[in-house]
């Protein structure tokens, strides 16, 4: 067949023909089928990486060379001759070049493929078939179980595509006949594969089969058989047992409550069974609903509780972190957590230890225990070399995560954040952490003013010491001096920040709003100055109003906000800033994600003690929502999620009729 090859290939024109890659000829296209025509048994994946350039880019044509090239893929990808692994990467391809420009194209060849001698070549050809008629014929004679798991998931999806799951016909019918027969069967994996597949037409296929899922996932002798049999074309390891707990929670993400039942019972039934790998996937899917939906906080908190005596670290360690993201509601299983703090164990896939997840609940409880210890531990976190975690997954938390809220006992913590501040020096792994909590602390970070006044002679940390200065004001007057070392990064805004702070903890208020309101009237679109911090000086800032009201009219999105409510603070009049902070909180309601905004706009109406019959009404439908308030993936989506609602409950407070 090669000789044959060869010459059809010097038979085409190259020439004026086109790929879909600027940085691939028609010609290197040629020169790649040649190679893997003479390699033949010796080809490899890699040779045929070249030809993906034929691929019909998004929203482009098909490639000229598109149409002239495919007979010759074709003909490679069916040749015996032809290495495994080449063939399979040019099934892929094939599927990869399926262009409405195409259609017309005899892919009959192709399309025998799906009757290959070896299983993995007909696997991966599946998605080549014409239709839900050529798959069900294809079933009737398809033995090998490693081709006909995939061969039904691409019998829902052809049923689902032709049919839109509610159309009629032989084919159509069929099968349905053969899924809905086999979800009842006898056969674990084929019934999995079955409801997996029907779900394509009917989402609430796995709702009805739940019972008979989670029994097949819970029978510990059906787990190494997933692993034998379960491919899926394009993927080149087989799914897990684990794999297909997490699909199937995918297949029942239209409806939140059979989600939870799912992996509740799952977890609970693992707990018994003693079956780690299960409990795991069980609460990985937990905790994904968890990240999404509040209303299942309740289910998950005495699961998770449960499960904190676990033989198993790996599950030790999901229970510890559900409970930590649930806060003080999980302070009935304190003694459970404290007593996990000298837990090494862990999860290799995941970021931390035991102990370090039940400290972090333990915080968040508010439970002294967690003391000891928490600074030293932070350190060593944030001076690790290489850290690396999923965002969705549970892991460890940012240091300002665990320590902001912790001021109270400012005065138990401050001592090991001194000493790590000044060990580690500007360039330590965790100082720039420990500033930011400092700055949040406010006044209790005074007594670290000696530690800090060095760290300003430091680009890295200069910008953070004079945020907190500047936080401290006139209690830190004694730092007036070491502002004279003080090193930035060349820029206005620092220097700006130099200058402010200065005037700050110097108590010179006149000369601040002087320059402040300088900026502000100097400043050109679309950045307007400082305009928010001149809402600081109330009246006073009373001759820059018409300029902090002609940026609320010009300006968008944060200076806009920040303009409404300096306005309303220099003037004290709310019915102008109202109408604008409508603008921030209205559109959560309605499924907005501007949370930042809509965080600055609540903080603004509680200062304010006001509200407007709109805002009223979108508080209290966001209130009610199920879903988080927060969009960055992992434990903030619920930290977030609960510290907005506190807000949104002031809110709400503040702003009541009398």
């Amino acid at each position: 067949m090669t000789g044959t090859l060869l010459e059809a290939l010097d038979a085409v024109a190259w020439e004026g023909l086109e790929t879909g890659d600027p940085g691939e000829s028609a010609r290197d296209v040629s020169r790649a089928l040649r190679r893997l025509a003479l390699a033949g048994a010796a080809a490899t994946g890699d040779d045929c990486y070249p030809l993906y350039s034929l691929v019909t880019r998004e929203g482009r044509e098909t490639p000229s060379a598109t149409a002239v090239a495919l007979p010759f893929v074709v003909a490679m990808a069916a040749d015996p001759a032809m290495s495994t692994d080449a063939r399979l990467e040019l099934i892929e391809l094939l599927v990869a070049l399926q262009a409405p420009a195409l259609a017309g194209l005899d892919r009959t060849q192709a399309r025998a493929l799906l009757a290959d001698p070896l299983p993995a070549v007909r696997r991966e050809a599946l998605p080549l078939a014409g239709g839900t008629g050529q798959l069900l014929e294809r079933w009737r004679t398809e033995t090998d179980p490693t081709v006909r798991i995939p061969l039904l998931l691409a019998l829902g999806e052809a049923v689902a595509a032709e049919a839109g799951g509610t159309g009629r016909g032989d084919d159509v019918d069929g099968a349905r006949a053969v899924l809905t027969g086999l979800a009842d069967g006898d056969d674990p994996l084929l019934r999995v594969a079955a409801v997996h597949a029907w779900a394509e037409f009917d989402q609430e296929a796995p709702v009805r089969q739940m019972d008979r899922l989670i029994e097949v996932y819970c029978e510990a002798a059906v787990r190494p058989r997933f692993e034998e049999a379960w491919y899926t074309p394009g993927v080149p390891d087989s799914w897990t047992r684990e794999d297909l707990v997490r699909s199937t929670a995918w297949k029942l993400a239209h409806d939140p409550d059979a989600g939870l039942r799912f992996a509740v019972r799952l977890a609970e039934t693992a707990d018994r069974t003693q079956d780690a790998p299960l409990c795991r996937a069980a609460l990985d899917v937990a905790w994904s609903l968890l990240t999404e939906r509040r209303s299942v906080e309740a289910a998950l908190l005495p699961l998770a509780g449960g499960l904190l005596a676990s033989p198993d670290g790996a599950v030790r360690f999901r229970a510890a972190n559900i409970l930590a993201v649930l806060g003080a509601p999980a302070a009935r299983y304190a003694d459970r957590l404290a007593a996990l703090l000298g837990d090494d164990a862990a999860d290799e896939d995941l970021d931390g230890t035991v102990a370090e997840i039940a400290r972090w609940a333990l915080t968040r409880i508010g439970d002294p225990r967690a003391l000891p210890g928490l600074v030293e531990q932070l350190r060593a976190q944030g001076e690790e070399q290489g850290r690396g975690y999923g965002i969705a997954d549970p892991r460890r938390p940012d240091i300002t995560e665990v320590l902001v809220p912790l001021r109270a006992h400012a005065d138990v913590l401050l001592p090991a954040m001194r000493k790590a501040i000044r060990e580690g020096g500007a360039r330590g792994g965790a100082t720039c952490a420990f500033l930011e909590v400092l700055k949040a602390w406010g006044e209790a970070a005074l007594p670290a003013l000696p530690d800090l006044l060095p760290l300003l002679a430091d680009t890295c940390t200069s910008v953070y010491v004079l945020r907190i200065l500047r936080g401290l004001g006139p209690d830190a007057a004694s730092a007036a001096p070491a502002l004279s070392t003080c090193e930035v990064l060349d820029h206005p805004g620092n220097h700006a920040l130099v200058a402010d702070t200065a005037e700050c903890i110097g108590g010179d208020r006149a000369a601040r709003l002087r320059r402040v309101g300088d900026a502000v009237m100097t400043a050109s679109p679309p950045w307007y100055g400082p305009v928010d911090v001149l809402g600081e000086f109330g009246a006073d800032a009373a001759p820059y109003a018409a300029r902090v009201r002609f940026v609320m009219e010009n300006s968008t999105r944060g200076t806009r906000l920040g303009a409404a409510v300096a306005l309303w603070s220099i003037t004290g009049r709310t019915g102008p800033s109202m109408r604008v902070l409508e603008e921030f909180v209205l559109p959560i309601a309605d499924g907005g994600d501007d949370f930042r905004l809509f965080r600055e706009a609540l903080r603004a109406l509680i200062r304010m003690g006001e509200t407007t019959p709109a805002i009223r009404a979108a508080l209290v439908t966001v209130r009610q929502s199920d879903r988080r308030l927060c969009t960055d993936g992992g434990y903030p989506m619920i930290v977030r999620d609960r510290e907005l609602r506190a807000l949104v409950d002031q809110a709400l407070a503040a702003g009541a009729p009398s």
